[in-house]
């Protein structure tokens, strides 16, 4: 046989680069979320992370009005996995109990969360590291063999959020850290392995990274390099901090006013030590934006950055933490760098997290009507489309941890309590439980809430006159904006897929009766009161 001639193995190799730039310059976007643990953003959270700000915000959009469908980490995540309300994904708090990576939860909802389907139907090779959900791990979900479905790469916190002494699960199989800081340090850690994922992952497929990071989460551990960091930083000292509130719920009135000078040492400590933990968040997305750039990807790539819930240190005196209907536990940040975004951009729309798994849907080309997701994509905002059709109110619930017993600690608070501090100050109780709608849309900006308890207690806010939330103004709000708000928040707590979508619209054949609001226990149904 003759050698093939100079001329045709020209062509071939011509042929082979055309095909192969084709392929490259065709791939689908790749996407990365980085999620961080307990980060506010009204409080200052986003001060310490000058790089990250720099780094997507500056370059991209900045999304100012962006809130969780529930107050706590297991609920918001199974949320911004799934795409659902917690009433659609019936993941109400932490515990095994409220359904935090049960195997329930495993069998219904893990096998269709967004990174599955990416995996599943869009050809992404996915890849996982951090703090997953509360519960994972133990024994009595699954274990660390457990790998959820959809992962390649799976390097997932068992349990909750620590920096040193801690386990992993590696695909399957368990990993023990210790307290070396080379070596074990939790956020550095997740940056190497992320930064090994980039350097060693097929090179013809688009990939999907969701970096979970344990900061700014209890206990608050810094890196050795920035233990003498923000040294002079207190927590904010604004108009709601340390006061009482008097016409809140019970579990907010029981808070002890003035707090005591231990209480606000302890806070301010809490506060440095976020700060601090988040420096090393701000190195992790720095060598993750350096490293996409190197691997020529970074051009191609979106770069989702938020949080799975806010945060409070003293505010209407609750020394530290979350789960509060206020917009300093419900509101986060969202930064969003990528193709076709225009720089050092915000928006003003009205987003939730809920949203985060339609968008990369539809980013990776996926026809996002077949998830019957309740959020909505973000692409057209992104895009920064004129004349977008958007949500003007959203669903926030909080179902309450706690039994229906006392506190040995803090017997005079009676049954319930949970989160107690050395003063008795509680930060959660079994009937703290709420759901409240979010409306904002033109001038109005309101929140309306209400509690399943036996005072069935209603709390509205005028953020535009009151920001900070002080007064509640359920007895002296306008009888029919009451009963607008009571009618649309049961039709947001029943609905699911494209009915959760439509902007805020009232029937006025409903009245206002908040004691059919809330569901009993995790199978009943919601209810309505219509007058026919």
């Amino acid at each position: 046989m003759a050698a093939p001639s100079t001329a045709h193995t020209a062509l071939t190799l011509l042929f082979l680069y055309v095909a192969a730039f084709t392929l490259v310059s065709s791939k689908k976007p790749n996407v990365v979320l980085i999620l961080t643990d307990d980060q506010d953003v009204l409080l200052g959270g986003m001060t310490p992370l000058k790089k990250t700000r720099k780094l997507v915000g500056d370059l991209g959009i900045t999304f100012t009005n962006v809130y969780v469908a529930s107050p706590l980490c297991c609920p918001s995540r199974s949320s911004i996995l799934t795409g659902k309300y917690p009433h659609n994904h019936r993941v109400f708090n932490n515990t095994l109990e409220g359904n935090c990576s049960s195997i329930a939860w495993q069998k219904t909802q893990e096998p269709n969360t967004f990174p599955a389907i990416l995996h599943n139907h869009c050809g992404y090779r996915t890849f996982f590291a951090g703090k997953y959900l509360n519960e994972y791990g133990s024994k009595s979900a699954g274990g660390v063999e457990h790998v959820p479905p959809g992962w390649d790469y799976w390097h997932a916190l068992v349990q909750n959020s620590k920096y040193y002494n801690y386990s992993l699960s590696v695909n399957g199989k368990l990993q023990h850290h210790g307290q070396n800081y080379s070596q074990d340090y939790l956020t550095d850690l997740l940056s190497n392995v992320s930064l090994d994922f980039l350097d060693y992952r097929p090179k013809y497929a688009p990939f999907f990274m969701m970096i979970s990071t344990p900061a700014p989460h209890s206990p608050w551990t810094p890196a050795p390099q920035y233990e003498k960091s923000f040294l002079n930083v207190k927590a904010p000292r604004n108009n709601n901090f340390n006061i009482h509130g008097k016409d809140k719920h019970w579990l907010i009135r029981q808070a002890k006013t003035p707090m005591a000078n231990s209480s606000i040492n302890f806070l301010d400590n809490a506060f440095r030590k976020r700060w601090q933990t988040l420096l090393s968040v701000d190195d992790l997305v720095e060598k993750v934006v350096k490293k996409l750039d190197a691997v020529k990807e970074l051009d191609n790539t979106y770069i989702f950055f938020t949080s799975d819930n806010g945060y409070h240190t003293g505010q209407f005196s609750l020394p530290i933490d979350k789960r509060q209907l206020y917009e300093f536990d419900i509101k986060v940040p969202l930064l969003v760098r990528g193709p076709g975004i225009k720089s050092n951009t915000s928006n003003k729309m009205l987003v939730a997290n809920i949203d985060l798994a339609p968008t990369i849907l539809d980013i990776a080309g996926y026809d996002v009507n077949k998830t019957r997701m309740d959020g909505m994509s973000l692409v057209p905002l992104l895009n920064n489309l004129a004349n977008v059709t958007w949500r003007t109110d959203l669903l926030v619930e909080y179902q309450g941890e706690g039994q229906n017993k006392s506190d040995p600690t803090c017997p005079l608070l009676g049954p319930g309590v949970t989160n107690c501090f050395p003063d008795c100050v509680c930060e959660d109780a079994y009937n703290n439980t709420y759901a409240c709608v979010r409306t904002i849309a033109g001038s109005t900006d309101l929140q309306y809430c209400e509690f399943d308890d036996s005072e069935v207690f209603v709390e509205v806010y005028n953020l535009t006159s009151d920001p900070h939330q002080i007064k509640n103004i359920a007895k002296s709000i306008d009888q029919e904006i009451l009963e607008k708000m009571n009618h649309r928040l049961m039709m947001l707590q029943s609905c699911s897929g494209s009915t959760c979508h439509t902007p805020g619209v009232y029937d006025p054949r409903y009245r206002f009766d908040p004691r059919l609001m809330f569901h009993h226990g995790p199978t009943a149904t919601k209810l309505f009161h219509k007058i026919v």
